[in-house]
């Protein structure tokens, strides 16, 4: 499989943009401050330290081959989620398929209960970081108190020279049942719109990405609230269907993973980039070769079963060209 990939000219003119759902990425030790009692060497998951470095490693091979297909490179940025903290983004970069990758990241600890927050990954030699913030979700639980979700994070900066605006999300589940919760997911998208509105105030024709796990579909009506009401185009509407996704729950596929963007991108011009692309990253190797959930993605456990997988998402992607 990489090898297929290595041989790929190099396309100096493309860039990718992905985002990752990384299936709780917690490292070895115990925090207060995070759920992380299941993932400790002593925990009845038995995370151990090797198990630690074998995610790690299948990660990285399966980040550093996002979007190769098309561009012969590791992607420019990636966006992620469910990272516990910075030091398993470090060990994330320094593991054996991105060490030679040259990439940096962007993080911010949020008040999530569950102790995981999203990030940004880039290529330093790709993109410049300008600007980065992140963004509180307010939210209530039915017994008024505080219910804290992962934070939203903006990271503005130069692809190549051009400036980009990127919007990381990992909106709130659907647990407790999708209705019930569609209020929460809501919150989050006027959140996105709010933060789209303002970066259009200091400069009309800004370009902006919109990653994430929503936890709703490119149908939903939080995801088509953006699309329609701040000028967004969804690659993702027409790669989903009953046999392809990017998550696989209760013998359903779901696109919950998705990469929109400002309508901007499709203006061309010879300096400046342009929409060319998009997919789901669903490669041979991160599935489930055999059984009843053959071809699924191949996850690091189920329930506190080691499987010793990638994550229970795949990654998505979109490539842009100048």
């Amino acid at each position: 499989m990489l090898d297929t990939f290595e041989d790929l000219p190099i396309r100096d003119d493309m860039q990718t943009v992905a985002f990752y759902n990384l299936e709780n990425l917690f490292d070895l030790n115990e925090d207060r401050h995070t759920n992380d009692n299941d993932f400790l060497p002593t925990s009845v998951k038995k995370w151990t330290p090797k198990r630690y470095k074998n995610k790690l490693r299948k990660l990285g091979f399966a980040i550093s081959n996002i979007g190769r297909k098309e561009t012969g490179k590791q992607p420019a940025i990636v966006g992620l989620c469910e990272v516990e903290n910075a030091k398993v983004i470090e060990d994330l970069i320094a593991s054996k398929h991105l060490e030679n990758c040259n990439y940096k990241y962007v993080h911010y600890n949020s008040l999530d209960e569950r102790g995981i927050d999203v990030a940004l990954l880039y290529d330093a030699t790709a993109f410049k970081v300008t600007h980065s913030e992140t963004f509180t979700i307010q939210l209530t639980n039915v017994d008024g108190f505080p219910d804290y979700t992962r934070d939203i994070l903006l990271v503005s900066g130069l692809l190549d020279g051009e400036l980009v605006h990127v919007i990381v999300n990992h909106w709130s589940s659907r647990r407790e049942g999708e209705k019930e919760t569609e209020f929460k997911r809501m919150a989050s998208s006027a959140k996105v719109g709010e933060i789209i509105t303002t970066l259009r105030l200091d400069n009309e024709n800004a370009k902006i990405i919109v990653i994430g796990d929503f936890n709703d579909d490119p149908h939903s009506h939080s995801i088509k609230q953006l699309v329609n009401g701040f000028n967004l185009f969804n690659p993702m509407e027409t790669l989903r269907s009953y046999s392809r996704g990017s998550s696989y729950h209760r013998r359903q596929w779901n696109l919950f993973d998705q990469v929109l963007i400002s309508t901007n991108f499709f203006k061309t011009s010879d300096k400046l980039f342009e929409y060319y692309t998009a997919n789901i990253f669903d490669e041979d190797f991160l599935k489930l070769f055999n059984g009843k959930f053959k071809g699924s993605p191949f996850r690091t456990y189920i329930g506190k079963k080691y499987q010793g997988g990638y994550s229970d998402h795949f990654p998505v992607y979109a490539v842009f060209k100048k």
